[in-house]
């Protein structure tokens, strides 16, 4: 049984930072892409970053440069660094895993595991 538990979100203030992490168990870690989305209220599920099986890593434009995506395959486990943390990055962060080598950011219906997601609110 393939299991994603996230964790690390939490309340900060704009410009500041937070570490995400997803510890995945029941799945190869290392040999398909992964993935983080997240989705605030109201608005669609949006891919934010994600890394193939060869370490190539894919940035959401409203990311790119304050965000990092990496992984440790020998903790099974995913990160997502968020710096320079602003009001719009408010939304519920979820972590997937892929059975494909690749997945373009913007087609998550393709990913076969999601985490529970955890929440992310940056205020002023």
């Amino acid at each position: 049984q393939v299991q994603l538990v996230e964790s690390g979100g939490g309340s900060v203030q704009a410009g500041g930072s937070l570490r995400l992490s997803c510890v995945v168990s029941g799945y190869t870690f290392s040999r398909y892409c992964m993935g983080w989305f997240r989705q605030a209220p109201g608005k669609e599920r949006e891919g934010v970053a994600t890394i193939d099986r060869y370490g190539s890593t894919t940035y959401a434009g409203s990311v790119k440069g304050r965000f990092t995506i990496s992984q440790d395959n020998a903790k099974n486990s995913l990160y997502l660094q968020m710096n320079s943390l602003k009001l719009e990055d408010t939304a519920t962060y979820y972590c997937a895993a892929s059975y494909a080598a690749f997945v373009p950011l913007r087609e998550g219906y393709r990913y076969a595991y999601w985490g529970q997601g955890t929440q992310v609110t940056v205020s002023s």
